[in-house]
């Protein structure tokens, strides 16, 4: 008997928020009547419900009790009208409590995202005074550059050591 159905809410604070008001059965029927009255089917279902009772002649002018039906359902109809701006309200309050939340998350993660950042610049800049400093005083310490041909010397004398399982091997200082 109700419209279409409504949309499953996407953000997970809404889908939080429509399964706690599923728990109530006030909420569920009040939903259920909201969605209903604010409907076509609604609109249609009293044109004709008016116009069978003016119709069929079912009382005469001027319609004590069609008049006394109607404003007990506007009255009724109104207070639906309340519920559904309250939930709507709740919705909207739930959605800024989750955004609220967002950001105080996002404004976390920024403020350590600035603490490391001007820790690796502490760090940078002690870097850096060593390495000037070192240089000043001509201490600066250079890898030596690659040399393939000892490089390669190094390599036979391991397979050497290994091939005799070190027997014969002396160290290249002689001992």
């Amino acid at each position: 008997m109700s419209a279409r159905p409504l949309p499953i809410p996407v953000n997970p604070a809404l889908l939080r928020h429509a399964e706690e008001r599923r728990k109530s059965l006030e909420n569920r029927i009040s939903d259920q009547i909201t969605r209903f009255a604010g409907s076509m089917r609604f609109v249609y279902l009293h044109v004709i419900w008016f116009a069978a009772w003016i119709g069929l002649g079912v009382e005469h002018y001027p319609y004590g009790l069609l008049t006394m039906i109607v404003s007990l359902e506007a009255i009724f109809l109104s207070t639906f009208v309340m519920i559904s701006q309250n939930r709507a309200d709740e919705k909207r309050q739930v959605l800024a409590d989750h955004q609220w939340q967002t950001v105080q998350e996002e404004d976390r993660q920024n403020q350590q995202l600035l603490d490391l950042s001007n820790q690796i610049l502490e760090l940078t800049k002690a870097i850096h005074a060593m390495s000037v400093s070192s240089s000043d005083q001509g201490a600066v310490r250079r890898l030596p550059a690659p040399n393939p041909e000892a490089e390669r010397q190094e390599r036979r004398r391991d397979m050497e050591v290994r091939a005799d399982g070190g027997a014969n091997h002396r160290a290249p200082d002689g001992r």
